[in-house]
């Protein structure tokens, strides 16, 4: 919580001075006695009437401690719809997406997990989908026709290797290009577009490093989630020179969760497919929405009058009446 006029927080030693002053007041011997006849039945009502004048009292002071709080305009962030944004999807299908730890495959799985952000992600989003096995392949420009974006989801094929920091650099150029901003100049992740990197492999190929591109996406201003799909035990069998080797083929998390922190993104691991679509619908609300800061005086004021309402009420009740 943050405070449109934090220097009025000084009000809160009204309150606090008050209940300072109750307790000693309630501490403070009687000055005189008098004298009751049975004992028992005077601690009895004492009893009673202590802690609804307690109750009354702790009424009051939550009262004015609302209040206080409240002059000093209370902010807390909430997610809301951002107007415009662009999300890059960047989807590794190097030949380690054949591999069937994650079923029915890695590929078959991120297909599917893909076509359900597509479909949820707001109307106003713009989304893009980067292939990338040897190079990166753009199989759609940023849009908000689901249909063409179905399609283009349909057409993702497993190539050969993978060219992680050039997917990672093309992926920012789209952003780019399609909100029309030069990013942020010292680095700041910007809610005008994010890259959603899918890998399950390491670096076999490309130009630039993992990181060479994370750098790229940092200077941009844009942050790179990044999804390590797959198990260490995952593996496909690759034909060379006749022979058929089976070759493991874990995903490199540490490399993808260096890219994330670099660029302020998130990092998520996903080692089945239900996993994977609960990754992508989490990322659908992260790249949707934006958290801005709300004035919540009002609610302060509300609760302080239902307190000061009810510290009435319970006093009207209790207090004794003239016959």
């Amino acid at each position: 919580m943050t405070f449109g006029s934090p220097l009025l927080l000084a009000t809160l030693v009204v309150p606090f001075g008050a209940l300072a002053v109750y307790l000693w007041i309630e501490r403070k011997p009687p000055r005189g006695a008098i004298s009751f006849p049975n004992l028992a039945v005077l601690a009895s009502v004492r009893g009673r009437a202590s802690w609804k004048r307690h109750l009354i009292a702790a009424l009051v002071l939550s009262t004015l401690l609302l209040l206080c709080v409240g002059v000093a305009r209370p902010k807390v962030s909430r997610a809301v719809p951002v107007d415009r944004s662009t999300v890059v999807l960047v989807v590794d299908v190097s030949i380690s997406m054949n591999a069937v730890d994650v079923a029915p495959s890695r590929l078959e799985a991120a297909r599917k997990a893909i076509r359900s952000f597509v479909d949820r992600v707001p109307p106003q989003v713009k989304i893009g989908l980067i292939a990338f096995s040897d190079d990166p392949v753009v199989l759609a420009s940023p849009t908000a026709d689901k249909e063409a974006l179905r399609n283009a989801i349909a057409s993702l094929e497993p190539g050969y290797g993978t060219a992680i920091g050039d997917a990672v650099a093309r992926g920012v150029e789209l952003v780019r290009l399609s909100t029309g901003e030069e990013g942020a100049t010292k680095g700041a992740p910007t809610k005008a577009g994010a890259v959603v990197l899918l890998s399950d492999g390491s670096q076999t190929r490309g130009v630039l490093d993992p990181l060479q591109g994370a750098d790229i996406a940092r200077q941009a201003g844009i942050p790179v989630h990044t999804i390590a799909l797959g198990t260490p035990e995952g593996n496909v069998t690759i034909n060379r020179g006749g022979i058929d080797l089976v070759v493991l083929v874990p995903p490199d998390r540490l490399t993808l969760a260096r890219i994330a922190e670099a660029t302020g993104g998130s990092t998520f691991e996903a080692t089945d497919a239900d996993r994977l679509a609960s990754v992508y619908k989490q990322l659908g609300r992260v790249v949707s929405t934006e958290k801005k800061p709300r004035e919540v005086t009002a609610a302060f004021v509300v609760a302080a009058a239902a307190l000061l309402a009810l510290g009435i009420g319970l006093a009207g009740l209790w207090a004794p009446r003239l016959p």
